[in-house]
């Protein structure tokens, strides 16, 4: 039942759907009315999808090895990944409201992460940790719908052109291209939130702090950050997406060598990979994460440049700057990365799709 082997027509069956009792429900406060509209609008598309769950296809990649004509580009995984991103980046805002802050100040917050969180909340109130909610809620979810979707629709596209063996590079191909469009959708929603956040008093939001630096930076400026997004997204997609499909395939093929069932192990599954997976992507993309923060902070194109940053930071504080906050993002991407993870597979099941792994 190896992941990236799928050579055979007669395919495992998939798991059966089991009723299940999902509580995914989350607290009022984390969510703006415009965070919520959008989560509707998800959920609306989901509804409107769920006809085509009848035909799925075990694997992407099948696609192209059992010679199945790629149709166009299926719209449940950009739903699923939509949603998951969202709602993990959301919860996950506090978090991320400190850990920015720790990189972009780390003279002030040097002692830990709950010294950190305290000294936030006595400065600026409770209402602090939530800084940059929405453009976190608009910006994750948009990119993980693209991220999700370009990467399971690049699979089978890349296993045209690669020996049937090598099926990992097909995996490692589309999360690079998926990583690197996410990385530009991203831009502006990500610039504004570190706005937000590393200086309060900036603006009151997504509304009106994008049209501010528009206003300040123009478009250029915008998108001054894409270097530096690129030297994060791409790294945490490859290790995310990728190793999310590897660890699931393994872990189902050792439950199939202990002679149980896939639909028995199929949540232990899930979040043990998703698990495995946030170790890598946070390890992989903590040095882009600091370079992303530090560009976004500096007020002119100039103090940006990708290369005069990378070079700022390792002057400064040497190779150990490039792991700053690194205790309180292991935290928020591990949170992040296996509820996300773990939602899309639950997700993309309900719409139809397989468990990832699981064939």
């Amino acid at each position: 039942m190896s992941s990236l082997h799928p050579h055979e027509a007669n395919r495992h069956p998939h798991p059966p759907h089991e009723p299940q009792n999902h509580d995914c429900s989350v607290p009022d406060f984390l969510f703006d009315s415009r965070s919520l509209q959008l989560m509707a609008m998800y959920g609306a598309a989901a509804i409107l999808t769920l006809p085509l769950a009848a035909e799925a296809i075990d694997h992407p990649v099948d696609q192209a090895i059992l010679g199945i004509p790629i149709p166009v580009p299926d719209i449940r995984y950009f739903i699923s990944g939509g949603l998951c991103a969202a709602l993990s980046h959301g919860i996950t805002t506090p978090i991320d409201v400190v850990k920015t802050r720790i990189q972009s100040e780390p003279e002030v917050f040097n002692e830990g992460l709950l010294s950190a969180t305290q000294t936030i909340v006595a400065q600026n109130g409770v209402g602090a940790l939530l800084g940059g909610l929405g453009p976190t809620v608009v910006g994750y979810g948009s990119e993980g719908a693209i991220k999700f979707g370009l990467y399971e629709s690049l699979k089978p596209v890349f296993s045209q052109f690669l020996p049937a063996d090598d099926v990992a590079l097909a995996y490692l191909g589309a999360s690079v291209i998926a990583g690197a469009a996410a990385s530009l959708l991203l831009c502006p929603m990500e610039h504004t939130r570190i706005r937000l956040v590393t200086e309060p008093t900036f603006a009151k939001g997504l509304i009106d702090g994008l049209p501010r630096i528009v206003e300040e930076e123009g478009w250029e400026g915008v998108f001054s950050g894409f270097p530096a997004m690129l030297s994060k997204q791409v790294p945490y997609t490859m290790t995310k997406q990728v190793s999310f499909d590897v660890f699931a395939g393994m872990l189902y093929s050792a439950a199939a060598s202990l002679n149980l069932a896939a639909a028995s192990v199929k949540l232990q599954v899930e979040i043990g990979a998703a698990f495995l997976a946030s170790i890598l992507s946070c390890i992989s993309s903590q040095p882009g994460d600091v370079i992303l923060t530090d560009t976004y902070k500096l007020k002119t194109l100039e103090q940006s440049d990708f290369r005069q940053v990378v070079s700022s930071i390792y002057n400064e504080q040497g190779l150990g700057g490039y792991f700053v906050g690194l205790t309180a993002r292991f935290l928020q991407v591990g949170t992040i990365i296996t509820s996300q993870l773990v939602l899309y597979d639950i997700v993309k099941q309900l719409l139809g799709l397989p468990a990832t792994g699981s064939h």
